[in-house]
């Protein structure tokens, strides 16, 4: 596609992350329209569409996606849509953005992936977990030069008060019928890892807690059976014998606890996103604080990075459906592990 077309995109599920991020960031690039938006109701597609200037609405997915005037589609839904809108639009021929999780297991990833490589001239690219994007190129460099030297171990944990609350109905975070196997945050962490060591463990082992057995889902009307956990920890081992651990927790009043630690034989990196701060020690040595250079510093560039693919064939990185695949497959062994009461699962 030449740099004078336009390109015309429809988008699918309106939630706040596109309303944030996605339709603002594909307005404010030249030669890019928003065209149309369908969201789960015509009313709230209307009121997207008049908050955005957006010229029309839909009043179903397939008839975004069967479109002629549209060149891509944008899919903000839950989940349980990303996998079948996702291969119906590669099909149709438009270009896909979809939101993380990639799908709602690693089933349903593969068939993204395998429809995707059907049409290596269409963009198919993932949102990128964003929580690491200022210190990503630091932390990759660092790990490159060897100078924690061998990796030992690396742990990550994120709290959130999301599922504290019992007498809360029941979210689409917490509904097993749109999120799928994923698990409050555990796979958009994980990728962040993959990310840097671009490589996953051999197996992994998990452990974890509904501890509100059931919450009223609105659209039933009535108590269902909660089967996400609330809260699951995670160890994992690669080939060479790096560790992995992650603790994730839903059930926090109060303070978060948020980041990443990294141990070598000669030192450590600790990335504090709560402080935003990113650590340095070598040798049981103090920390010290890290300033990012300049040229290395990265922030929220999705919408801009999908059309540079459209446009110029520039190569999907953040994030490739191969990588979110991986993180798919990841997160399956670790809730089949749970299920199965903490039995070690290949990745």
């Amino acid at each position: 596609m030449s740099n004078g077309s336009k390109i015309r995109i429809g988008v699918v599920g309106a939630g706040a992350n596109t309303k944030l991020k996605h339709i603002p960031g594909f307005q404010a690039i030249d030669g890019v329209c928003v065209d149309v938006v369908c969201n789960r109701s015509q009313e709230s597609s209307q009121r997207v569409a008049d908050e955005f200037n957006i010229s029309r609405i839909a009043q179903n997915w397939q008839e975004v996606v069967s479109d002629p005037e549209l060149d891509a589609i944008c899919i903000g839904t839950w989940p349980y849509l990303h996998s079948p809108i996702t291969i119906a639009a590669l099909k149709a021929g438009k270009h896909v953005l979809t939101e993380a999780r990639m799908a709602m297991d690693a089933s349903q990833a593969r068939e993204m992936l395998e429809a995707s490589v059907q049409r290596p001239d269409l963009v198919a690219q993932i949102v990128p977990s964003p929580f690491t994007l200022y210190w990503d190129q630091t932390i990759k460099d660092i790990l490159s030069a060897g100078t924690l030297g061998e990796l030992r171990e690396i742990v990550f944990n994120k709290t959130l008060p999301g599922n504290a609350d019992s007498r809360a109905p029941l979210s689409w975070r917490q509904n097993i019928e749109y999120s799928g196997n994923n698990t409050i945050m555990l796979g958009i962490y994980y990728e962040v890892v993959q990310r840097w060591l671009r490589r996953d463990p051999s197996r992994v082992l998990a452990s974890g807690a509904v501890f509100t057995s059931s919450r009223m889902d609105s659209e039933k009307g009535g108590e269902v059976e909660v089967r996400i956990p609330d809260t699951i920890h995670c160890l994992a081992e690669y080939a060479d014998g790096l560790r992995f651990l992650a603790y994730m927790s839903g059930v926090t009043h109060g303070s978060n606890w948020d980041g990443y630690l990294i141990n070598g034989s000669e030192g450590s990196l600790h990335l504090d996103l709560d402080q935003r701060k990113l650590y340095h020690s070598s040798r049981g040595g103090p920390e010290q604080e890290l300033e990012i250079a300049a040229d290395k510093q990265a922030d929220w560039n999705v919408e801009a990075d999908f059309i540079d693919s459209i446009r110029h064939g520039k190569p999907v990185t953040l994030t490739s459906f191969e990588d979110g695949l991986s993180y798919m497959k990841f997160t399956d062994a670790a809730i089949e592990s749970y299920r199965a009461g903490g039995k070690w699962m290949s990745v």
